[in-house]
């Protein structure tokens, strides 16, 4: 008989869970046989002492039985999929799922909310009228056969462990662990049932992994699962230490991707678009230019079907915030840097993010950037400009923006993508 304490001491005392042990654990937790309390003490002897390689496949294993698999096989196309681990400005998928979509793969893109100074695609579609993030496993695989391109809420019933044991991490101080971190994100992505996966592993201050070696850690974890699962699998590390484009909020951000999607858009939101989606048409054997896509509207159409196709308005205004203020440049010179993290707590603090899962979030809040490192500033010229629904926000803004950029006589935009990694 097994039982949750032996578990504990077997993780506490540095020896590797056994297989028996890890389906034991996930599968009574998740019934609730193991109290939060007891899985709290076992997160943190995992974060303490690690993982093998065995151990991760496993509990990633065993979160994945926990609930049901997507069949994506009646899919004619292609399937392959995306994930970000999040950062500031990051609306990537937004233009990235129709844009592959329109290239002929069929994109069943999982998608969250935002949680403090990072924002949740589902947040950013939602300030769409209309439009539904929750949608029945048949309208799933009916829309992406019909479109190719899907971004909706996971089910209830898609890794049901992981649901509750990301819960529990976020408030236990153990959200870093990287075996928990892996086997979160690919429980996920493989019970979903693409065939490819791109994985975007953000470093910098914005981002959940500072240091380029965890992150590296992290990005080689994932592959490992994902490919011995059946996947196809490649991580891009990318940067995050100056925020991504030049919109950060809600509203703001779905904007902005419309913008790149109508053949526009911010140079680096551009790049890194075009970079993933060729990664993900790599994985699906198609060869076809995206940038082709961008420029002859076939991306704004796949867009427009698949916003509709979910009841929302792709011709509908968006939400614009009535309180705006500016930020200035109090020196000339060359913005050697704009941090990616504070800028992304400010966004938060003006209404675009939350605090907890349950706090409701602004459609139309946010932070325009008018400059980026490397360009040149005269004082008195706009840096930022910051959008709220009150007024009473901006103070806690402005406070989290206190020293967030440096002005000097040199300073260049970083490199954006910082290494590739593949099985």
């Amino acid at each position: 008989m097994m039982n949750a304490v032996d578990v504990i001491r077997t993780k506490r005392d540095r020896q590797p869970l056994s297989d028996e042990q890890i389906d034991w654990v996930i599968d009574a937790y998740t019934r609730g046989v193991v109290a939060d309390e007891q899985m709290s003490a076992l997160a943190m002897a995992i974060l303490l002492n690690g993982m093998t390689p065995r151990e991760i496949a496993r509990w990633t294993a065993a979160m994945i039985a926990s609930g049901e698999r997507l069949d994506l096989s009646s899919v004619a196309r292609p399937t392959v999929d995306k994930h970000s681990t999040g950062g500031v400005g990051d609306k990537i998928t937004l233009p990235l799922t129709p844009l592959v979509a329109a290239c002929g793969a069929a994109v069943p893109q999982l998608s969250g909310r935002g949680l403090g100074h990072t924002g949740g695609t589902l947040d950013k579609l939602e300030t769409i009228p209309g439009w539904r993030a929750r949608i029945s496993n048949a309208e799933f695989l009916r829309q992406l056969g019909d479109t190719g391109a899907v971004i909706c809420a996971a089910g209830d019933e898609l890794a049901p462990a992981d649901r509750k044991l990301y819960a529990l991490r976020d408030v236990t101080g153990t959200v870093e662990a990287i075996p928990l971190i892996a086997s979160s994100i690919m429980s996920k992505k493989i019970a979903e049932g693409t065939s490819g996966l791109v994985l975007d592993v953000k470093v910098g201050s914005g981002a959940f992994m500072k240091d380029l070696d965890r992150a590296r850690e992290l990005a080689r974890t994932m592959v490992e699962l994902g490919t011995a699962h059946g996947v196809d699998t490649v991580a891009l590390l990318t940067d995050m230490s100056v925020p991504l484009g030049l919109k950060i909020g809600n509203a703001l951000e779905v904007e902005e991707s419309l913008e790149v999607l109508a053949g526009g858009g911010p140079a680096d939101v551009v790049e890194l678009t075009l970079a993933l989606a060729r990664e993900m048409l790599a994985l699906a054997k198609i060869d076809v230019d995206p940038e082709k896509a961008l420029r002859d509207g076939r991306a704004m159409d796949a867009w427009r079907a698949m916003i509709s196709a979910q009841g929302g308005d792709p011709d509908a205004p968006l939400a614009q915030a009535p309180v705006t203020e500016t930020v200035l440049a109090g020196e000339s010179g060359v913005l050697a840097t704009l941090d990616a993290y504070q800028v992304g707590v400010a966004a938060w603090r003006l209404g675009a993010g939350r605090a907890r899962k349950e706090d409701p979030v602004s459609a139309g809040a946010g932070i325009v950037i008018h400059r980026k490192p490397g360009d040149r500033v005269e004082a008195g010229d706009v840096l930022l400009e910051l959008r709220a629904d009150d007024e009473n926000r901006l103070a806690g803004a402005h406070e989290a923006l206190k020293n967030a950029w440096t002005i000097g006589t040199a300073g260049a935009a970083p490199s954006l993508i910082l290494e590739k990694i593949h099985a």
